[in-house]
């Protein structure tokens, strides 16, 4: 547990404050360029501008949940918090299932560097489940 508490806080600072800017960035510039993504058909791109912003608030919470959680010494709900929160890293893939969007390569490149942030979450999460699931050796005695 003493890995998790030192450097595994560390890491688990550093994974956050980089999804945090880049899924900022990124939702950010979804709800206010709506119209320049890839559109669901039925969907207003008011409506989806909107979803986006919930979805974004949501994803935080579960991100902050995570956090507190983790500093509180509750890993297992914590590691939970930040598989949800590590998806809104994920459905930012979601743009290629409609289409291709046709946006500057700077906000294109935060597709990549949400789902990136995405994935080395989910490296810190299974790296600390191992660290939690490890079962000391037995001690053995000899009478």
């Amino acid at each position: 547990m003493e890995a998790l508490r030192t450097g595994g806080l560390t890491a688990l600072r550093l994974i956050l404050a980089f999804t945090l800017l880049t899924t900022t960035l990124h939702y950010a510039h979804n709800v206010i360029r709506a119209a320049d993504y890839p559109q669901i058909e039925g969907i207003p791109v008011a409506v989806a501008a909107t979803l986006v912003a919930v979805a974004y608030v949501v994803f935080t919470a579960f991100g902050l949940a995570g956090y507190r959680d983790y500093l509180r010494g509750r890993y297992w709900r914590a590691l939970a918090f930040l598989m949800v929160f590590s998806l809104s890293g994920l459905a930012s893939l979601g743009h290629f299932l409609v289409g291709v969007p046709q946006i500057p390569a700077f906000w294109f490149a935060t597709i990549y560097t949400d789902t990136a942030s995405a994935l080395v979450l989910w490296v810190f999460v299974t790296w600390a489940a191992t660290k939690l699931n490890r079962v000391p050796a037995a001690v053995s005695s000899h009478t």
